[in-house]
């Protein structure tokens, strides 16, 4: 889908529906599926600040009911399923990108593949039904959506950043200095690069779409070379 519109296309609401989303106020989905660069009057970004709170919540509880494991566990593992690249998992396996309202040139850029994006989007499809539906009917499509993530392995391993501080530590270094070297691209699908270095050991870099990411994948390659 490449421009905005008005009303909400009728594959689109057929595609929400079949998702599992309930849908009443079309106008309110549709802004849950538009991005900024159409120039609309409302986009997903609020809906997305909502979403956010609502998965978070939803998560958090799933973990609680079903996880013996310490604060620390539990928290590492809610910050890996609301992570920007656990819900673009989710909207992958939905389809999201072929149904994400975009301008002509975002389209032609590749920004309904991009992970910023779909994880943005799912999160403001999130919103919307939590506004339509409550948070029961919203928290239990995220326990479907969900599902393979929270019984698999996402956020069971310690992250490399935290293990990387570990390391230091246990070796008497200082602490790890991530420093951002490059940012590039459209802001709907950047690419930041990031150098973390410890003091008389090394350094590694990694790039990624997210600053976030960039300095995890930079953490997992300096222990790659250095742990």
């Amino acid at each position: 889908m490449s421009t905005s519109h008005d009303t909400l296309a009728p594959e689109t609401r057929e595609w929400l529906i079949a998702s599992g989303f309930a849908v009443d106020d079309e106008e309110l989905w549709l802004e849950a599926l538009t991005h900024g660069s159409t120039g609309a009057m409302r986009d997903y970004q609020r809906l997305e600040f909502l979403g956010d709170r609502v998965l978070g919540l939803a998560i958090s509880d799933w973990l609680f009911r079903r996880n013996g494991g310490t604060e620390g566990a539990l928290a590492q593992r809610l910050n890996a399923l609301v992570s920007k690249s656990a819900c673009a998992r989710a909207a992958r396996g939905l389809g999201v990108s072929e149904h994400v309202v975009l301008g002509k040139q975002a389209r032609e850029d590749g920004a309904a593949k991009s992970t910023n994006i779909l994880g943005d989007v799912m999160e403001s499809l999130l919103g919307a039904s939590y506004l339509e539906n409550g948070f029961g009917a919203t928290a239990s499509l995220i326990h479907t959506l969900w599902d393979d993530q929270v019984e698999g392995q996402t956020g069971r391993s310690k992250h490399p950043k935290s293990a990387l501080q570990e390391w230091a530590a246990g070796n008497q270094r200082m602490p790890p200095d991530y420093t951002l070297v490059d940012r590039s691209g459209p802001d709907h699908a950047a690419r930041f690069t990031v150098q973390v270095s410890v003091h008389n050991v090394g350094s590694a870099e990694a790039t990624a779409a997210s600053k976030q990411e960039a300095e995890t994948q930079a953490a997992k390659a300096f222990m790659e070379q250095y742990g």
